[in-house]
């Protein structure tokens, strides 16, 4: 497999205080878990020269969202930061974008941003796989982007619901672990540290 694209960005979707560990509103069981695979690859960006984008939910009050689903991640408070093992860090070049629907592309600058970097190609991370993972990936398709989905880097609440969510990415993108990615990428990439 050779990776599409000539210039990819690494997101991290929801990986916030509300969707992971013990006190979260929306508990993602399996997101726990994914936490140190996302680092990787978010180090592996970084020391590539690959854009990392954060996307984090923050919701305003009253938000329709919660006539469907409970009450989560509200702009400003904890449920809406993002974990202590995955802060952005804009030092590094990274970039937040906020969201209040389950795509990062849904009335954000996430699009104006990728297209004023020149990035072609969206690296998928995050929770949840069936939900905003995939509504991203859609949205990136229809954009004209390139999908890359790192299936050890993205949850579920379950396994059903993960392996959903990559069946339906699997479509249209490609689905690959992080050490797959790396591998495809260093080769890819080893000749310019300026992706």
């Amino acid at each position: 497999m050779e990776l599409r694209g000539k210039k990819h960005a690494v997101v991290v979707i929801d990986m916030l205080n509300d969707f992971i560990g013990p006190k979260a509103t929306l508990r993602c069981e399996n997101g726990e878990a994914i936490v140190p695979k996302i680092r990787e690859v978010v180090d592996f960006a970084h020391e590539t020269g690959i854009q990392v984008i954060h996307v984090q939910e923050a919701h305003r009050k009253n938000d329709r969202d919660f006539r469907v689903r409970p009450v989560h991640a509200i702009k400003g408070t904890w449920g809406s930061q993002f974990i202590d093992e995955l802060q952005p860090d804009e030092d590094k070049g990274d970039y937040v974008v906020q969201k209040r629907r389950h795509s990062a592309f849904s009335f954000t600058d996430f699009d104006l941003f990728c297209r004023e970097e020149e990035i072609d190609t969206i690296v998928l991370t995050g929770v949840w796989t069936n939900v905003c993972v995939r509504s991203t990936a859609s949205d990136a398709l229809y954009h004209g982007y390139n999908v890359i989905c790192l299936s050890n880097a993205t949850a579920s609440k379950d396994d059903d619901m993960h392996v959903s969510g990559l069946r339906d990415i699997g479509i249209f993108g490609d689905v690959m672990t992080v050490e797959e990615y790396k591998k495809l990428a260093k080769e890819k990439f080893s000749h310019n540290q300026n992706v």
